[in-house]
C-alpha cells in the first residue's frame, strides 16, 4: 500500500499520547523525584527524564513494577499514588511539549476523519492534556488504562465499538503501540519520532507528525 492509497482508506483516526502526541516525560520526572522526596524506600536516589522515558508506553501498574521490582506491595501502591497526584498535578501546570504543527494538523485531519486518544496512562491524564492544551474539540472520544484497568487493545475495541468506527486506523510510537493495533484489528501507522521502535508490520511511517497531512 502506498502513500497515496492511504488518503481514501479510513474514517477516524485513533492516537496513542505520550511519544506521538506531545512528550511530557520532562515534567513527568519532576513529578516523581518530587514523591521520591516523601518516602524514604526508594533506592535511587534521582528520578530523572531518562528513566521516564524507558518506560513510556507501559500501563502504570507495569511501569512501578518494572522500575521498582524491589518494594513491597504497600510499598508500590503507596508510591504509585503519590506519583500519580504529583504527576497530574505538575502536568496541569507545566504540561509537556507538544510536536510540532500539532494543532495545524488535528485542524486538518479532523475535518476528514473521527479523531480519538487511547492510551496506558493513569486515569485524568488524558483530561490533563486536553485541558493544558485546548484541544479537547477535536477529539470525539477517548479511552485509558487507568479507566478500566484493561490492556490497549481492548480499549481500542471499545473506542471502535462505541463510535460505530468501520474503518480506523492507530497512530503511535512503540512497538507495544502497534501490537495493540494488530490484536484490535486496527491498522498501524508509527510515528519515528516518539520513543520507541517499529521495524516492521506498519502501512506508514512518518518522521514527524505534521506528515499526516501529507499520507491522511
Amino acid at each position: 500500500m502506498t502513500n497515496s492509497d492511504l488518503k481514501s482508506q479510513f474514517d477516524s483516526i485513533i492516537f496513542d499520547l505520550d511519544g506521538t502526541l506531545w512528550d511530557s516525560t520532562a515534567n513527568v520526572a519532576r513529578a516523581w523525584q518530587a514523591a521520591n522526596n516523601q518516602v524514604k524506600y526508594i533506592r535511587e536516589d534521582n528520578i530523572d527524564q531518562a528513566m521516564v522515558r524507558s518506560i513510556t508506553g507501559m500501563t502504570y501498574i507495569a511501569i512501578f513494577e518494572k522500575l521498582f521490582p524491589y518494594l513491597s506491595t504497600q510499598q508500590m501502591e503507596e508510591f504509585m499514588g503519590i506519583c500519580a497526584v504529583k504527576e497530574i498535578e505538575m502536568l496541569q501546570t507545566h504540561g509537556g511539549e507538544l510536536y510540532p504543527q500539532l494543532e495545524e494538523t488535528l485542524q486538518y485531519l479532523s475535518e476528514k476523519y473521527k479523531l480519538f486518544i487511547v492510551s496506558n496512562c493513569q486515569s485524568n491524564y488524558i483530561e490533563t492534556f486536553i485541558s493544558f492544551t485546548g484541544l479537547g474539540h477535536y477529539f470525539m472520544g477517548h479511552q485509558c488504562f487507568g479507566t478500566k484497568g484493561q490492556p490497549k487493545a481492548e480499549n481500542i475495541k471499545d473506542i471502535v465499538n462505541d463510535h460505530n468506527l468501520k474503518a480506523p486506523v492507530y497512530v503511535g510510537d512503540t512497538m507495544g503501540d502497534y501490537t495493540s493495533a494488530h490484536k484490535a484489528g486496527v491498522p498501524f501507522i508509527f510515528a519515528s519520532y516518539g520513543f520507541g521502535v517499529v521495524e516492521t508490520g506498519q502501512i506508514a511511517t512518518i518522521n514527524n507528525f505534521v506528515e499526516l497531512k501529507q499520507i491522511l
